[in-house]
């Protein structure tokens, strides 16, 4: 199943300005600030990063469950259902959530190419230009 274009076109609205980087994974679309993840779209859910004691919390809410695709639940990611993000205040409030969270965290470094990848683009490269 296709990820919610919907919700995403919501975010995007919301986000019209802002230092989000985003790219699809996970069969979704996420969201990242410094290279940290902060919230995404999954098939119709809401995916928001937060302190795992708010992610407690939140998961009182009956619209609201653990962040969980492979059967192990990620400690402080909730899922959040189309009836909780469905007015734009709403979304909004989910949306700085994740990014009072990701803000908290380290910048990432970008990633390093290892010496295979080096390796494969040259030769890529080379026969490209023959």
């Amino acid at each position: 199943m296709p990820y919610n274009t919907t919700l995403e076109d919501l975010i995007e609205d919301i986000l019209a300005e802002g230092n989000f980087e985003k790219k699809k994974m996970f069969g979704g679309m996420c969201y990242l600030i410094n290279g940290n993840m902060s919230f995404a779209v999954w098939k119709d859910y809401l995916i928001v990063r937060m302190a795992p004691e708010l992610a407690t919390e939140k998961l009182n809410n009956g619209h609201v469950r653990e962040f969980d695709l492979t059967g192990k639940p990620m400690k402080g990611w909730v899922m959040v259902e189309k009836d909780s993000w469905n007015k734009r205040d709403e979304l909004a409030g989910w949306i700085d959530i994740g990014r009072s969270f990701t803000l908290s965290l380290p910048k990432k470094s970008p990633k390093r190419k290892s010496i295979e990848e080096i390796y494969y683009r040259r030769q890529r490269k080379a026969k490209e230009g023959v």
